[in-house]
C-alpha cells in the first residue's frame, strides 16, 4: 500500500471512529478524533496537490499559508480547540464545528468514509 492509501485509510479510520465516539457523547475523544481526519484530510490535499506531506503541524501550517488561504484560515481558526483537548473537556458544540468541517471536505474531495 503507498502513501495517498494509506492516508485515505487513516481519514477513513479516524472518522468512523469520531462518529461512533460522538454517538456515545464523548465529545472530546471524539473531536480529537476529527481533528486526526483533519490533519489527514490536508495532508492529502497536499499530497495529491504535489506539495508533499508535512511532518508535523508547524510545517503542515507553513505550506498551508503558501498554498491554500482556505484550508490555511479555517485549520487556523480550529487549531486551538485542538490544543485545548490536552487540559479541558470538549462540548458538543465545538465539535460540532470540527465535524462540520471534516465532513464537508470528505465529500468536497470524494472521500469515501
Amino acid at each position: 500500500m503507498g502513501l495517498r492509501e494509506d492516508i485515505l485509510k487513516n481519514i477513513r479510520n479516524f472518522h468512523d471512529s469520531a462518529k461512533v465516539l460522538y454517538e456515545r457523547k464523548d465529545y472530546t475523544s471524539s473531536c480529537i478524533l476529527f481533528f486526526k481526519a483533519l490533519f489527514s484530510i490536508v495532508d492529502y490535499i497536499l499530497l495529491i496537490s504535489g506539495k508533499g506531506v508535512p511532518k508535523d503541524h508547524s510545517e503542515r501550517f507553513r505550506i498551508l499559508q503558501k498554498y491554500s488561504d482556505r484550508l490555511y484560515i479555517v485549520l487556523d481558526k480550529l487549531y486551538p480547540i485542538y490544543r485545548s483537548t490536552y487540559s479541558l473537556s470538549i462540548d458538543k458544540g465545538k465539535c460540532d464545528e470540527v465535524k462540520k468541517y471534516v465532513e464537508k471536505l470528505i465529500e468536497e474531495y470524494k472521500i469515501d468514509s
